[in-house]
Protein backbone atom coordinates (compact mmCIF):
# COMPACT_ATOMS: atom_id res chain seq x y z
CA UNK A 1 0.00 0.00 0.00
CA UNK A 2 1.35 3.50 -0.50
CA UNK A 3 2.69 5.99 1.69
CA UNK A 4 -0.04 8.32 0.76
CA UNK A 5 -2.92 5.81 1.27
CA UNK A 6 -1.52 4.64 4.53
CA UNK A 7 -1.33 8.36 5.45
CA UNK A 8 -4.74 9.23 4.38
CA UNK A 9 -6.31 6.42 6.60
CA UNK A 10 -4.33 6.89 9.38
CA UNK A 11 -5.16 11.08 9.74
CA UNK A 12 -9.05 10.11 9.00
CA UNK A 13 -8.83 7.21 12.12
CA UNK A 14 -7.29 9.73 14.31
CA UNK A 15 -9.55 12.46 13.02
CA UNK A 16 -13.07 10.77 13.77
CA UNK A 17 -11.60 9.32 17.22
CA UNK A 18 -10.41 13.20 18.13
CA UNK A 19 -13.67 14.69 16.99
CA UNK A 20 -15.94 12.11 18.73
CA UNK A 21 -13.86 12.26 21.84
CA UNK A 22 -12.66 15.11 22.30
CA UNK A 23 -9.28 13.49 22.89
CA UNK A 24 -7.10 10.59 22.58
CA UNK A 25 -6.79 9.43 18.58
CA UNK A 26 -3.80 11.83 18.84
CA UNK A 27 -2.35 9.18 20.82
CA UNK A 28 -2.40 6.80 17.75
CA UNK A 29 -0.39 9.58 15.81
CA UNK A 30 2.58 9.09 17.02
CA UNK A 31 3.11 5.03 16.42
CA UNK A 32 0.83 5.63 12.93
CA UNK A 33 3.92 7.83 11.74
CA UNK A 34 6.56 5.58 12.95
CA UNK A 35 5.43 2.00 12.28
CA UNK A 36 3.11 2.94 9.07
CA UNK A 37 5.28 5.97 7.52
CA UNK A 38 8.35 5.14 8.77
CA UNK A 39 9.37 8.44 11.04
CA UNK A 40 12.06 7.92 13.36
CA UNK A 41 10.62 8.94 17.20
CA UNK A 42 11.83 11.91 17.25
CA UNK A 43 10.55 13.27 13.63
CA UNK A 44 6.92 11.31 14.48
CA UNK A 45 6.38 13.50 17.95
CA UNK A 46 7.15 16.75 16.38
CA UNK A 47 4.98 15.82 13.35
CA UNK A 48 2.00 14.68 15.85
CA UNK A 49 2.19 18.30 16.78
CA UNK A 50 1.45 19.65 13.83
CA UNK A 51 -0.81 17.26 12.98
CA UNK A 52 -2.89 17.56 16.84
CA UNK A 53 -2.75 21.39 16.98
CA UNK A 54 -4.42 21.64 13.50
CA UNK A 55 -7.30 18.76 13.61
CA UNK A 56 -7.73 19.97 17.02
CA UNK A 57 -8.34 23.95 16.41
CA UNK A 58 -10.96 22.17 13.41
CA UNK A 59 -12.85 20.44 16.08
CA UNK A 60 -12.83 23.36 18.38
CA UNK A 61 -13.99 25.71 16.09
CA UNK A 62 -17.23 22.95 15.54
CA UNK A 63 -18.05 22.51 19.25
CA UNK A 64 -17.56 26.30 19.83
CA UNK A 65 -20.21 26.66 17.04
CA UNK A 66 -22.35 24.47 19.27
CA UNK A 67 -21.60 26.04 22.19
CA UNK A 68 -19.79 23.23 23.93
CA UNK A 69 -16.33 25.01 25.29
CA UNK A 70 -15.88 26.57 28.49
CA UNK A 71 -13.62 29.14 27.33
CA UNK A 72 -12.32 31.07 30.75
CA UNK A 73 -12.62 27.70 32.43
CA UNK A 74 -10.44 26.14 29.69
CA UNK A 75 -8.11 29.18 29.20
CA UNK A 76 -7.51 28.75 32.82
CA UNK A 77 -6.30 24.97 32.46
CA UNK A 78 -4.26 25.52 29.14
CA UNK A 79 -2.24 28.63 30.57
CA UNK A 80 -1.24 26.34 33.32
CA UNK A 81 0.25 23.88 30.61
CA UNK A 82 2.14 26.37 28.14
CA UNK A 83 5.29 26.47 30.39
CA UNK A 84 5.88 23.13 31.32
CA UNK A 85 4.37 21.89 27.04
CA UNK A 86 7.19 24.28 26.38
CA UNK A 87 10.05 22.89 28.52
CA UNK A 88 9.26 19.02 28.12
CA UNK A 89 9.12 20.08 23.94
CA UNK A 90 13.28 21.11 24.50
CA UNK A 91 13.91 18.40 26.76
CA UNK A 92 12.33 15.72 24.76
CA UNK A 93 14.49 16.72 21.22
CA UNK A 94 17.47 15.57 23.41
CA UNK A 95 16.59 12.41 24.47
CA UNK A 96 17.36 9.05 22.67
CA UNK A 97 14.82 7.41 20.24
CA UNK A 98 13.80 4.68 23.03
CA UNK A 99 13.40 6.58 25.72
CA UNK A 100 10.70 8.24 23.96
CA UNK A 101 9.50 4.90 22.61
CA UNK A 102 9.20 3.72 25.47
CA UNK A 103 7.53 6.09 27.47
CA UNK A 104 5.18 6.99 24.97
CA UNK A 105 4.40 3.18 25.36
CA UNK A 106 3.55 3.59 28.59
CA UNK A 107 1.70 6.94 28.47
CA UNK A 108 -0.69 5.36 25.95
CA UNK A 109 -1.23 1.83 28.38
CA UNK A 110 -2.28 3.96 30.93
CA UNK A 111 -4.36 6.50 28.59
CA UNK A 112 -6.21 2.73 27.48
CA UNK A 113 -6.77 1.32 30.93
CA UNK A 114 -8.11 4.78 31.97
CA UNK A 115 -10.77 4.87 29.33
CA UNK A 116 -12.01 1.42 29.96
CA UNK A 117 -12.68 2.11 33.68
CA UNK A 118 -15.90 3.06 34.53
CA UNK A 119 -17.17 6.72 34.04
CA UNK A 120 -17.82 8.79 37.08
CA UNK A 121 -21.01 10.29 37.65
CA UNK A 122 -21.20 12.17 40.99
CA UNK A 123 -19.96 16.05 40.76
CA UNK A 124 -17.28 17.46 42.98
CA UNK A 125 -18.13 18.87 45.71
CA UNK A 126 -15.87 22.07 44.63
CA UNK A 127 -13.13 23.17 42.16
CA UNK A 128 -9.73 23.23 43.99
CA UNK A 129 -7.66 25.97 41.77
CA UNK A 130 -4.48 24.35 42.92
CA UNK A 131 -5.57 21.02 41.67
CA UNK A 132 -6.47 22.65 38.48
CA UNK A 133 -3.49 24.34 38.12
CA UNK A 134 -1.47 20.73 39.01
CA UNK A 135 -3.29 19.02 36.40
CA UNK A 136 -3.14 21.48 33.49
CA UNK A 137 0.70 21.75 34.48
CA UNK A 138 1.13 18.11 34.56
CA UNK A 139 -1.13 17.38 30.76
CA UNK A 140 0.85 20.03 29.19
CA UNK A 141 3.98 18.36 30.12
CA UNK A 142 2.88 15.24 28.93
CA UNK A 143 1.98 16.82 25.48
CA UNK A 144 5.25 18.75 25.34
CA UNK A 145 7.02 15.58 25.67
CA UNK A 146 5.36 12.60 23.86
CA UNK A 147 3.83 15.06 20.75
CA UNK A 148 0.06 14.14 22.02
CA UNK A 149 -2.65 16.08 22.13
CA UNK A 150 -3.20 14.91 26.26
CA UNK A 151 -7.15 14.69 25.66
CA UNK A 152 -7.29 11.48 26.70
CA UNK A 153 -6.40 13.62 30.24
CA UNK A 154 -7.77 16.58 29.67
CA UNK A 155 -11.39 15.38 29.76
CA UNK A 156 -11.73 13.47 32.74
CA UNK A 157 -9.43 15.81 34.50
CA UNK A 158 -12.00 18.67 33.24
CA UNK A 159 -15.13 16.77 34.43
CA UNK A 160 -13.42 15.34 37.78
CA UNK A 161 -11.54 18.49 38.73
CA UNK A 162 -13.67 21.37 37.03
CA UNK A 163 -16.98 20.14 37.16
CA UNK A 164 -18.00 20.76 33.74
CA UNK A 165 -20.08 18.51 32.01
CA UNK A 166 -18.93 15.72 29.92
CA UNK A 167 -20.06 17.71 26.53
CA UNK A 168 -18.31 21.21 28.03
CA UNK A 169 -15.07 18.60 28.79
CA UNK A 170 -15.17 17.03 26.02
CA UNK A 171 -15.19 20.88 23.67
CA UNK A 172 -13.01 22.67 26.41
CA UNK A 173 -10.41 19.60 26.34
CA UNK A 174 -9.49 21.04 22.46
CA UNK A 175 -9.26 24.32 23.60
CA UNK A 176 -6.41 23.02 26.18
CA UNK A 177 -4.56 20.73 23.55
CA UNK A 178 -4.41 22.92 20.77
CA UNK A 179 -2.82 26.19 23.33
CA UNK A 180 -0.16 23.02 24.64
CA UNK A 181 0.25 21.81 21.19
CA UNK A 182 1.51 24.91 19.81
CA UNK A 183 3.64 25.62 22.63
CA UNK A 184 5.37 22.49 22.41
CA UNK A 185 5.93 22.85 18.70
CA UNK A 186 7.68 26.04 19.59
CA UNK A 187 9.92 24.55 21.39
CA UNK A 188 10.65 22.04 18.91
CA UNK A 189 11.57 24.40 16.09
CA UNK A 190 13.82 23.20 13.94
CA UNK A 191 14.39 19.78 15.66
CA UNK A 192 11.87 17.41 14.13
CA UNK A 193 14.37 16.43 11.42
CA UNK A 194 13.35 15.36 8.05
CA UNK A 195 9.39 15.86 8.75
CA UNK A 196 8.12 14.80 5.30
CA UNK A 197 5.56 17.49 4.40
CA UNK A 198 4.45 15.43 1.58
CA UNK A 199 3.46 12.56 4.16
CA UNK A 200 2.42 15.25 7.01
CA UNK A 201 0.06 17.66 4.57
CA UNK A 202 -2.46 14.56 3.35
CA UNK A 203 -2.39 13.09 6.89
CA UNK A 204 -3.51 16.41 8.30
CA UNK A 205 -6.04 17.15 5.87
CA UNK A 206 -7.96 13.53 6.25
CA UNK A 207 -7.87 14.54 10.23
CA UNK A 208 -9.09 17.35 9.92
CA UNK A 209 -11.91 15.79 7.76
CA UNK A 210 -12.48 12.95 10.07
CA UNK A 211 -12.98 14.86 12.83
CA UNK A 212 -16.07 16.75 11.59
CA UNK A 213 -17.36 13.27 11.12
CA UNK A 214 -16.56 12.26 14.31
CA UNK A 215 -18.61 14.99 15.57
CA UNK A 216 -21.36 13.44 13.75
CA UNK A 217 -20.58 9.94 14.87
CA UNK A 218 -20.80 10.74 18.19
CA UNK A 219 -24.03 11.80 18.04
CA UNK A 220 -25.49 8.18 17.19
CA UNK A 221 -22.96 5.87 18.98
CA UNK A 222 -22.58 6.35 22.69
CA UNK A 223 -19.44 8.37 24.13
CA UNK A 224 -19.09 5.08 26.01
CA UNK A 225 -18.65 2.86 23.53
CA UNK A 226 -16.33 4.46 21.66
CA UNK A 227 -14.13 4.77 24.37
CA UNK A 228 -14.02 1.21 25.27
CA UNK A 229 -13.09 0.29 21.66
CA UNK A 230 -10.89 2.85 21.12
CA UNK A 231 -9.30 2.03 24.21
CA UNK A 232 -8.87 -1.38 23.28
CA UNK A 233 -7.02 -0.26 20.13
CA UNK A 234 -4.75 1.62 21.84
CA UNK A 235 -3.78 -0.70 24.66
CA UNK A 236 -2.75 -3.22 21.60
CA UNK A 237 -0.44 -0.60 20.07
CA UNK A 238 1.25 0.18 23.41
CA UNK A 239 1.83 -3.48 23.71
CA UNK A 240 3.45 -3.48 20.64
CA UNK A 241 5.99 -0.43 20.93
CA UNK A 242 7.06 -1.28 24.62
CA UNK A 243 7.90 -5.37 22.52
CA UNK A 244 9.99 -2.73 20.46
CA UNK A 245 11.63 -1.62 22.76
CA UNK A 246 12.67 -4.38 25.32
CA UNK A 247 13.42 -6.76 22.06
Amino acid sequence: MSTLILALIAGAVIGLALGALGGGGSVLAVPALIYLLGFSPASATTAALIIVTATSATALYANARDGDVAWKTGALFALAGIGPAFLAGVTAGRLPAAVLTGSFSIVAALAALRMLRPAATEAPERVRPAKAVGAGAGLGAVTGFLGVGGGFLAVPALVGVLGLRMRQAVGTSLLVITVNSLAALTARAGTGGDLRWEVIAPFTGAAILGAWDGKRLASKITGRTLQRIFALALLAVAAVMLIDVVV
